[in-house]
């Protein structure tokens, strides 16, 4: 099991939110 985390700023509204959701759903952590 790999641990992957991505940091993405500007996630509240917009392109931001829509690229936090995806890295979710491939199972990344925030």
């Amino acid at each position: 099991m790999s641990n992957r985390t991505v940091l993405i700023t500007g996630c509240s509204s917009g392109i931001g939110r829509a690229t936090a959701y995806a890295f979710l759903d491939e199972e990344w952590r925030g």
